[in-house]
């Protein structure tokens, strides 16, 4: 159980921004040295040799090559499910991503351009010795080790994304934000991490860190209520506001919290919640196509070892969207409700907990009428056409073979 956390405001403080910030204690400050030292894998596509990267050098490299090109940075940020799992140990989620924030100055396509290019070119840095990098272009290391990039540029949002590849699910996650109007999706996903105070003590402390000698370090929820959002993340508790503000409404990581064991702070207030989730959802990915993209990305993404979990994962979602889609018509809720359960019909063939229907002939069952000598010894199944049909619920979920009326039925060999 972690101690207790000393909070800046302290009981005497109403200010806003001090209620938000506290400083972390020393076995949070063990957590946190253990993420930013320890090495993690940077998988490389094709023939390219894995990068063995410790998340303080990566931050090091990279801030020291924007200053080198003028772009200001004004301090370094944990995010995320590690910043989380820095703060309470024992959250049920664990970390996946390791999110690291640069709070920089980025006025223009240029700034972002020159932010692709340097991150692209720190990677040569982490190669193995005895690789031949003259030859190796930026393009090249884009393809090789980025999952992803994305750039948001408007009135309220400056900011650029970019994923370095893991194959288990641990991407290196670095963001260049000018601004950013929405920080965080759920109270307990708010947390971020002030990193300045522990890179300065890595480059000039000659002694290493004990619980009497460590640098202070801040740590601030962006839902604006540290004390209650630490609550939240202890109790697994699901609070948010103003979903409508999230893009796609918070609805996938919603239905994620509920499968990892989290509940809802106010069921009443929730269950209203939802529907501003589905409906910016839909407005999000209106296309069902668009949808499906959306959603074998988020399976594919945060159920790595964790395969038996996507099956309760699509029949929660389906729920919520039966229950609280109010924004589309008939027909489009219904070919969002039957791509979720073609996914999840899917999942099971993956996983082997149904039938594979292309090897299954014809079966025969003992019935009343069988001793009639005008009727064959042998009855054909009338199979019907495979529609989508409603999950059941997680719990109610029980795979073919246990079904009491699967039994009375045999194959014909």
């Amino acid at each position: 159980m972690d101690e207790s956390i000393e909070c800046l405001a302290g009981n005497s403080c109403p200010d806003a921004e001090s209620v938000s910030l506290s400083v972390l204690n020393w076995e949070q400050v063990q957590r946190l040295d253990a993420i930013l030292t320890g090495s993690i894998p940077i998988h490389g596509r094709w023939s390219f040799p894995t990068l063995e990267v410790k998340p303080r050098d990566i931050v090091n490299v990279v801030r020291s090559r924007m200053e080198e090109k003028r772009i200001h940075v004004r301090e370094v940020r944990l995010n995320g499910s590690a910043a989380s799992y820095v703060l309470h140990e024992d959250s049920g989620l664990g970390w996946k991503d390791l999110d690291l924030i640069f709070c920089a100055d980025l006025k223009g396509e240029l700034e972002f351009q020159l932010v692709k290019e340097l991150v692209l070119d720190s990677l040569l840095d982490f190669l193995p010795e005895g690789v031949n990098k003259e030859k190796i272009t930026p393009l090249t290391l884009k393809e090789a080790y980025v999952q992803k990039m994305v750039k948001v540029c408007n009135d309220s949002d400056r900011w650029s994304l970019i994923s370095l590849s893991n194959n288990h699910g641990k991407n290196v996650e670095l963001k260049f934000v000018d601004s950013l109007r929405r920080q965080f999706e759920f109270s307990v996903d708010s947390f971020q991490i002030r990193l300045d105070s522990l890179l300065l003590f890595y480059e000039c402390s000659e002694h290493p860190m004990a619980a009497t000698f460590h640098p202070t370090i801040i740590g601030e929820s962006v839902y604006g209520d540290f004390p209650t959002a630490l609550d939240h993340l202890r109790k697994r508790l699901i609070c948010t506001r103003s979903p409508e503000e999230i893009r796609g409404g918070g609805l996938l990581k919603y239905c994620h919290l509920l499968v990892r064991g989290f509940r809802a702070a106010s069921d009443a207030e929730m269950k209203l919640l939802q529907r501003y989730m589905c409906s910016r959802f839909f407005i999000d990915f209106p296309d069902v196509g668009e949808q499906q993209r959306k959603l074998e990305s988020y399976l594919l993404n945060h159920f790595v070892d964790l395969e038996e979990r996507k099956y309760d994962y699509l029949a929660t979602l389906y729920g919520v969207v039966r229950e609280s889609t109010v924004c589309l018509m008939g027909h489009e809720r219904r070919q969002t409700l039957s791509l979720i359960s073609s996914l999840a019909l899917r999942v099971l063939a993956e996983q082997n907990a149904i039938l594979n229907a292309a090897n299954v002939t014809c079966f025969y069952q003992p019935a009343p009428y069988v001793s009639d000598g005008n009727f064959s010894n042998y009855y054909v199944a009338q199979v019907q056409p495979i529609y989508s049909c409603p999950l059941s619920p997680p719990q109610q979920y029980f795979a073919p073979l246990q079904h009491s009326w699967y039994a009375a039925w045999m194959p014909c060999n």
